[in-house]
């Protein structure tokens, strides 16, 4: 039996993937060797930094396509571990893989197992998970939000700008999400509560924005860069707080540009405090934090969560590119098998 992959098929182009840049690719399913168990993706996460790794070679040519994953147990030589199990791991871009001793995964990225009776498994990847803590690291732990300032979240309606700009409502904010057209910027503030939000595409954009913040800037969630961040920049207010959780609108630049660098100089000379963002470094010391706080705000309904979800294996490039050029609405996963714990 094969198992189906995705990977790099050359180097990336600039700025956005095209047509061969992936390449489906066949191989033998593996065998769990001992303390491994062989897995079947049910979902797969798609997210911006995942073509930051790709354009700067940190994802090589003929392996899999990085990527956060839940998955079903088909085998196992892990104590603990059984066939029918679900787990958080990191197969990637495939069909199946394995889990456990000596398999290469970021070191934070650490597979567990789920118990599907506290929540929706595809959250493992999203609200309850590395997107959740991502947004919670940013928001919390770096800008320190205080009851009264006003809080601005760029892609505000994607994975992780939802949940940072409901965290800051939580904390006793106001607050201002930034997202790519109306539909999106409704959904902010209907839905997710924000107290405004304000298209990027708005012809307008730089004086809707000094409208909804009336009061200045004193904490920014960036997901974005670009001339988002210019219209951003002049609002700051001296000790302003923010957090560059991603720049999206550089990830197809040279990658000898560091534009992380950039934006934070143009920042810190306005007197703001920034902090880039690694979730990473947090996971270890606030993870239990993190669900302790996130994981009743979901269950009472404070923190709503929208996922953006494409069916298919063969659709991880288009959904992929999807993501990137903010056609996505919400947090973009592929379905690649059948989730067992949804109703039929």
């Amino acid at each position: 039996m094969n198992t189906r992959y995705w990977t790099l098929a050359k180097r990336p182009p600039p700025p956005w993937p095209d047509d061969g840049t992936f390449a489906l690719k066949e191989a033998p399913l593996p065998s769990p060797g001992p303390g491994q168990a062989l897995t079947r993706t049910i979902y797969v996460s798609l997210d911006p930094y995942q073509w930051g790794y790709k354009r700067r070679g940190v994802e090589p040519e003929g392996v899999p396509c990085h990527a956060r994953t839940v998955a079903q147990v088909v085998e196992s030589r892990i104590d603990g571990i059984v066939p029918g199990d679900f787990v958080f791991c990191t197969n990637g871009w495939a069909e199946y893989g394995l889990m456990g001793e000596g398999v290469a995964r970021p070191s934070y990225m650490i597979p567990r197992k789920l118990d599907p009776a506290q929540g929706r498994i595809s959250h493992a990847v999203g609200v309850l998970g590395m997107l959740g803590l991502t947004a919670y690291a940013g928001l919390v732990l770096q800008c320190e939000p205080k009851p009264g300032d006003t809080a601005v979240v760029s892609a505000a309606s994607g994975g992780v700008g939802q949940i940072a700009g409901q965290i800051a409502r939580l904390k006793g904010c106001r607050v201002v999400g930034i997202a790519g057209h109306e539909e999106k910027c409704r959904y902010v503030v209907e839905q997710l509560g924000f107290d405004a939000c304000i298209s990027r595409t708005s012809p307008t954009f730089a004086e809707e924005l000094k409208a909804a913040c009336p009061n200045g800037i004193d904490v920014y969630f960036e997901n974005v860069g670009g001339p988002v961040f210019d219209t951003v920049l002049p609002l700051f207010n001296q000790g302003a707080r923010m957090t560059i959780c991603g720049l999206i609108a550089h990830y197809g630049d040279d990658p000898a540009e560091d534009a992380r660098a950039v934006v934070r100089a143009r920042a810190e000379a306005r007197g703001v405090t920034v902090r880039n963002l690694s979730v990473g470094e947090y996971v270890a010391e606030w993870h239990d934090a993190f669900l302790a706080e996130m994981a009743p705000w979901v269950a009472s309904g404070e923190v709503r969560y929208r996922e953006y979800i494409r069916e298919g294996f063969e659709n991880i490039p288009a959904a992929f590119s999807e993501m990137l050029t903010g056609e996505n609405f919400g947090k973009t996963l592929v379905r690649v098998a059948p989730d067992p714990t949804l109703p039929a």
